[in-house]
């Protein structure tokens, strides 16, 4: 197989999945969950021993999100953050949560700000676009500048993908997203130079082959271990979807989407866009 013989069609499809997304950020943007929004926050003692799923399953009686954050405080100690709720949703939802699990204090109940707020969402973008800059001169530095070119151009690809499938489903984001964004991005990254490694080392020796055969083959090289290192956090991310709470769902899932992207960038977007690069300088 040549994975540069096909590269025009792998980065038609790229852009066939790109798009929807992109158009979906700037007409729908993300659905920004509490920590990016602010909502209320109900903080509760319990005198019985209580768990986290019977919490849930009450807050489910009042169409309260599954995915709400839970957070044990303490001894029989939670803090509940939901969307914000008026005096009378609020109280009520009090009055459930005592009917159902038993004799409760009410340490808290207040209505509260982002805790990732605007200021610090374009820290973290800043970051990001500082992290890119700084790869691009180490890998300039490690390797040659067209393979920075080719391996920022393929994080960019994971990173818009994995917002812009979020953007079209309306998946709600909290705050272990930004988290498995930056996780996605080590995890391509680190894909991305294996291969550009394995290109360099066959670059020197096979000096007389075209530059084609030997993006291929060292793709073929290292195709396998980029394989089994994605199934093997797949299952352990599958595990965690299935059985994990309420709560790990967004990160598992941006994780999950990620980290398959980023081993198909690492193949056939990044090694490819170094390829076309190079054939233009000669």
């Amino acid at each position: 197989m040549s994975f540069i013989k096909i590269r025009k069609y792998v980065y038609i499809l790229s852009l066939l999945i790109l798009l929807p997304g992109v158009v979906s950020l700037f007409y729908q943007g993300l659905n920004l969950g509490i920590d990016f929004t602010g909502g209320s926050l109900i903080h509760l003692k319990f005198e019985d021993q209580v768990k986290t799923e019977q919490i849930r399953s009450v807050l489910g009686q009042y169409d309260i999100d599954e995915g709400t954050p839970i957070q044990q405080a303490g001894n029989n100690e939670f803090i509940i953050r939901t969307a914000i709720l008026s005096d009378q949703q609020s109280n009520q939802l009090i009055q459930g949560l005592s009917d159902e699990l038993g004799e409760m204090q009410v340490l808290r109940n207040d209505e509260v700000g982002a805790v990732i707020g605007k200021e610090l969402t374009n820290k973290a973008i800043m970051a990001i676009g500082i992290a890119c800059v700084l790869m691009l001169i180490y890998i300039t530095i490690r390797f040659e500048f067209k393979f920075g070119v080719g391996a920022v151009i393929a994080l960019l690809h994971d990173v818009f993908i994995v917002l812009g499938l979020f953007s079209l489903f309306q998946w709600e984001v909290d705050s272990t997203f930004v988290a498995a964004i930056l996780t996605i991005l080590g995890y391509s990254i680190n894909d991305t130079i294996v291969v550009f490694d394995r290109i360099r080392e066959n670059l020197k020796l096979r000096r007389k082959e075209a530059y084609d055969i030997i993006v291929d083959k060292s793709i073929l090289q290292t195709v396998n271990r980029s394989i089994n290192t994605v199934l093997t956090v797949v299952f352990c991310l599958v595990a965690l979807l299935v059985l994990g709470g309420a709560t790990l769902k967004t990160f598992v899932l941006a994780i999950l989407i990620g980290v398959g992207i980023g081993c198909y960038s690492s193949i056939f977007v990044a090694s490819p866009i170094w390829y076309d690069l190079k054939i233009r300088e000669n």
